[in-house]
């Protein structure tokens, strides 16, 4: 059976200990001018298409990447949301040529239901 949930994460924890997400990983290179003048204009082009694509959960609650409330949140798409998985190519794409290391996890029950809609999941990991 396959799973239901899909996460791209750093393959590394970071200083917090916690694996950020691949969008997370983009912002941050291109908020550290890391990216190409072409990369950063497709990156930004890749973000405004998902920032229209589907909700952001902390529009919706606040509270879902509160870091004192949900230190650990996490993100995942659902499986049924092909036209969203198959966009974040472009992002491990663009990590891979920047040496960012990343990982692909499928679960189907990843942790506490936070946040949920249509096409994704916030959850608290078990």
């Amino acid at each position: 059976m396959e799973e239901k949930f899909v996460r791209y994460e750093a393959s590394m924890p970071n200083g917090r200990g916690f694996h950020p997400g691949v969008f997370a990983l983009a912002n941050g290179l291109a908020k550290d001018g890391r990216l190409s003048a072409e990369d950063w204009a497709s990156w930004r082009s890749a973000n405004d298409h998902y920032n229209a694509a589907y909700a952001d959960p902390s529009t919706v609650d606040e509270s879902v990447y509160d870091r004192a409330t949900n230190p650990s949140a996490q993100s995942w798409f659902k499986r049924t949301a092909a036209h969203l998985v198959t966009g974040v190519e472009f992002y491990t794409d663009l990590l891979h040529r920047y040496g960012v290391g990343w990982r692909v996890l499928y679960s189907n029950d990843p942790g506490k239901v936070l946040y949920e809609d249509d096409v994704q999941i916030v959850v608290a990991p078990h």
